[in-house]
């Protein structure tokens, strides 16, 4: 526990994380791993760490390394019931998880699925930041990728996820007044467009709002096991348990 708690507190606290992406997955990436990697270290020097101030070095490896934050490349989601720990290296430190064969049989892109989770990890490491939104009985998961997760730019010609910007969630923003996002498809602080969604914190539980009728139907029929929504339930769940206990 020592070590946890010491990690915990290092979580974008000075330096540079060192990120080892691994693939673990007999499924075809759809992508070369080399190119994908490549193309991930782009996206976040040039447009994610100017916008969020969050530096990383990606690294080709074929496992966890000391100290290093990690991503990896897996065929299928979790054992059911896998608890927020899944989301954390043997070190203690923030791990992302692809789901390859997941990704491709909903039609999806694992380069958009690897680079989503990535953006979200630099900027919410701890899947513990909150902020304050337009229904003031809410509060809102500092998820950056999730209300534009339906879209995608290239980078070194490989699709990355579209992410929003830290006005995304400064509700004093006039609608039109900045940029939201790096596409430049959201116009206002929190709105959600028709392909993505928001995690919310309200009444005592953790809710998706949806930005369409069909994106909650798709969203309803996904695996999603070992994602951010699940892992924000699941840390409440063990926090109670934790203090139910002392």
């Amino acid at each position: 526990m020592k070590t946890h708690r010491k990690a915990f507190g290092a979580f974008n606290q000075g330096g540079v994380p060192k990120i080892a992406c691994f693939n673990q997955a007999k499924t075809p990436l759809g992508v070369n791993f080399d190119t994908l990697i490549k193309s991930m270290q782009e996206y976040v020097n040039k447009f994610v760490a100017p916008v969020w101030g969050t530096p990383a070095n990606l690294v080709k490896s074929s496992g966890f390394l000391a100290g290093a934050w990690a991503m990896v490349f897996l065929d299928d989601a979790d054992e059911e019931n896998a608890l927020a720990y899944h989301d954390l290296t043997p070190d203690g430190m923030p791990q992302s998880k692809v789901f390859v064969r997941t990704t491709l049989a909903s039609h999806e892109l694992v380069s958009v699925s690897a680079s989503h989770e990535l953006v979200e990890m630099l900027v919410d490491p701890a899947i513990n930041l909150l902020s304050t939104g337009p229904d003031e009985k809410a509060v809102y998961a500092y998820e950056s990728a999730d209300p534009v997760e339906a879209l995608s730019f290239n980078v070194l010609g490989i699709p990355m996820s579209d992410f929003v910007y830290p006005s995304y969630f400064e509700d004093f923003h006039k609608a039109g007044s900045v940029t939201f996002d790096h596409m430049k498809t959201v116009h206002r602080p929190f709105q959600i467009l028709k392909g993505g969604y928001q995690i919310i914190f309200k009444n005592g539980k953790w809710k998706e709002v949806y930005g369409s009728a069909a994106k909650k139907k798709a969203f309803k029929k996904e695996d999603r096991r070992g994602h951010r929504s699940e892992q924000r339930a699941n840390w409440r769940k063990l926090k109670k348990s934790r203090r139910s206990k002392v």
